[in-house]
């Protein structure tokens, strides 16, 4: 199946098909390593991200589930990210330097990635105990697959609904929130927690696409591309602050002043671009949009 819920099944059942699913290719990926050991940690880890949209959005009527199922799947998440994380810098150099105002900005960005693709290298040699935390990881998604199986709602067609209705509105006013901080903040945090709150959005945009399959789509692609300027201010922020621990990652002092340079302004033009998008993405008022989707799953589920 896919990554969406069956207006037209009972909601527990396909609730525990739609997260099982999840679970299960996570395993599958780390224990088979298709790609490679960093690949399948990077596809698993997008299968927690899913998964934790998915009981966000039933987190009022089933908290303590949902409490301790995002605490479990979070840190299933961190455990595997450190070379992750050190290959999402590189990804982000190699970004920047795309965008670099002059050849000497491009010299000194091809020296921070050059010097960043060592790092990230030089971590996952070293990483010696990776196979001990896929191991764990295993273990802690039979965990959450066995908790899964346990957890149960009303299913009437009219509770699940509301239930639908309650989570949606959740999530925009959330995001709305902290729409509203990044007008008037530059925190590097306010902006990560957008990202976390329209990645939540675009994926039960995906979860509910059965009730307006065309509008979702729609909605799915602007919130993707949110998403991806998002993740690209974040790794600015993330890579501002190792340098500020490590200077010697961006080189000599001549390096570092044009990587600050580029990074500045890049932050400031991704800032801007962010709240244009952000605008379009959060158009609908909470209230009503959540009302429309509730009364979308009921139709489509006649």
């Amino acid at each position: 199946m896919t990554y969406a819920l069956d207006p037209g099944r009972p909601f527990t059942e396909g609730f525990r098909a739609v997260g099982a699913e999840q679970i299960e290719r996570a395993v599958a990926v780390l224990r088979e390593k298709p790609a490679g050991v960093h690949e399948a940690i990077h596809d698993a880890r997008k299968s927690f991200k899913r998964l934790r949209s998915l009981y966000r959005l039933v987190a009022a009527d089933a908290p303590e589930f949902q409490r301790q199922e995002n605490a479990r799947i979070r840190d299933m998440a961190r455990n595997l990210s450190t070379v992750r994380d050190a290959a999402a810098l590189v990804e982000n150099a190699n970004y920047l330097r795309l965008h670099a105002a002059n050849e000497e900005q491009q010299v000194a960005l091809d020296k921070v990635c050059s010097i960043l693709t060592a790092r990230r290298d030089q971590i996952a040699t070293s990483e010696t105990d990776l196979n001990g935390k896929i191991d764990v990881t295993i273990v802690n998604c039979e965990q959450a697959l066995a908790a899964l199986a346990h957890v149960s709602f009303n299913d009437g067609r009219r509770k699940s609904a509301s239930r639908l209705e309650k989570g949606w509105r959740r999530t925009l006013r959330r995001a709305a929130r902290t729409k509203c901080a990044c007008e008037t903040s530059t925190d590097a945090s306010v902006f990560h927690e957008l990202r976390k709150r329209v990645q939540d959005y675009r994926m039960q945009l995906a979860l509910l696409r059965a009730a307006w399959p065309s509008a979702m789509q729609a909605k799915r692609a602007d919130a993707k591309e949110l998403v991806d300027v998002l993740g690209h201010l974040n790794d600015l922020s993330t890579m501002t602050s190792l340098i500020n621990e490590q200077p010697e990652l961006a080189g000599d002092s001549q390096n570092q002043a044009h990587l600050l340079s580029a990074v500045i302004a890049r932050q400031e033009e991704l800032r801007t671009e962010v709240l244009q998008r952000a605008e379009a993405v959060f158009l609908d008022d909470p209230e009503s949009e959540s009302r429309t989707v509730a009364l979308l799953w009921l139709e489509a589920g006649r």
